[in-house]
Parts: C-alpha cells; sequence; structure tokens
C-alpha cells in the first residue's frame, strides 16, 4: 500500500484527488491540507507518507519553500509538484528543491496513479508539456559546442543533480562518500562560477557544460 499525502489549497480538487486515491487497491491518502503550515503541523516521523502530492501556489509558504523544508528533515521523501505553472523556472527551482515529479493540475486521474506508482517504485515523471519543455533547452544547448571545464567524475554527479538525486544517492551511485560529493560540487561551484544547485541544472540542460 502506497500512502499519499496532498497539500492543495483548493477544496474540490483536493477532496477529488483524496477520493480518487482511496478507491484504489494500492493507494491510501493519509492527509489531504490545504496549505503547507497545515500539513507540518501533522507531519512527523509516524506520520511520513511515501509520496506527497504538493501545490506550487499556496496560501502562506509556497509549495517549494515548503518542499525544501521537508526534503531537508526527511531526505528519503518523494514529492510530486502538482500546478498549473509551465514556466522554466518553477520548473527548475522545482527540480532543484528535491522533486520526484512534475505534473500538471489537468492530469487524469489514472495518470496521477501511475506517477505515483513510477516515482515511488524509485522513477520520475513529468507531464508531457513539461518534459518538452526540459528537452528544449537540452536540445537547444546541444546545438551550441562548448568546451566543459568540468572533470568526467564533476560531469556524473551534475547528472546526478539533473535526475534530482540525494547527495546520499550520488555517492552511493559513483561509489564515494558523501563528502567527496561536496567536494565535487564545491568546485563544479567554483569552475561555473555559479552558488546553487538550480544554476548548474540550467546550465547542464541548455549546454552549457
Amino acid at each position: 500500500m502506497i500512502s499519499v499525502a496532498i497539500v492543495e489549497d483548493d477544496d474540490v480538487i483536493r477532496e477529488a484527488v483524496r477520493e480518487y486515491l482511496d478507491s484504489q487497491d494500492n493507494l491510501v491518502c493519509t492527509a489531504a491540507k490545504p496549505s503547507v503550515e497545515h500539513f507540518l503541523a501533522v507531519l512527523n516521523e509516524e506520520t511520513l507518507p511515501d509520496v506527497i502530492l504538493m501545490d506550487i501556489g499556496l496560501p502562506g509558504m509556497s509549495g517549494i519553500s515548503g518542499m525544501k523544508l521537508i526534503t531537508g528533515k526527511y531526505p528519503g521523501v518523494n514529492i510530486i509538484m502538482f500546478t498549473v505553472y509551465i514556466d522554466s523556472h518553477k520548473i527548475f527551482e522545482s527540480l532543484c528543491a528535491g522533486a520526484s515529479g512534475y505534473l500538471l493540475k489537468n492530469t487524469s486521474f489514472p495518470d496521477i496513479k501511475q506517477a505515483i506508482e513510477i516515482i515511488h517504485s524509485g522513477g520520475s515523471m513529468m507531464s508531457p508539456p513539461i518534459a518538452r519543455k526540459v528537452m528544449e533547452h537540452f536540445h537547444a544547448g546541444r546545438k551550441r559546442q562548448v568546451t566543459s571545464p568540468l572533470t568526467d567524475k564533476e560531469k556524473e554527479i551534475v547528472q546526478g543533480l539533473v535526475d534530482g538525486l540525494s547527495y546520499k544517492m550520488i555517492a552511493d551511485s559513483a561509489c564515494i562518500s558523501i563528502e567527496t560529493v561536496r567536494t565535487h560540487i564545491k568546485n563544479i561551484y567554483k569552475k561555473l562560477h555559479v552558488h546553487c544547485k538550480a544554476d548548474v541544472i540550467r546550465k547542464s540542460l541548455s549546454g552549457e557544460i
């Protein structure tokens, strides 16, 4: 059984999604809250769901800010941004903050279920328009010939960041320690003249690395 929480301020959407999830044999909605603040008030180790559907434009704290708090305290949790926003800044900011998926609110219930299942099994999921926008950035960058200042290992770590992996997951994949990952990331920031993961991901997807 996959436990799912919903953070969505639109009562109709929140309740409709909750009812659908609860009607599925392998899904259960353990919390449905209208804001990050309401959700944080009931969130702890015992109530932590497997997957969180998180709106971005919420009253009070934004979904992206809320996600940063939640993933900072519970790094293993899977969060799917569930929103109307389709602009590149929101997409990349969400991915950098730790989102495992990005779905638009016009996504059908069966597709929401599929996304939850895929992400719970370790994959990632985006609505087709979002995936297309990410690919457009990637292909636009591929058209430019760029000599990367990064080593092969640093490029491997950058790819991990683009894939939304945690430092621990990157370390495990590259067979290095988390401290070594942090050292590589500091060097990557220095070489690329950036100060955050969002800028690294933007440069990677635009072919500047």
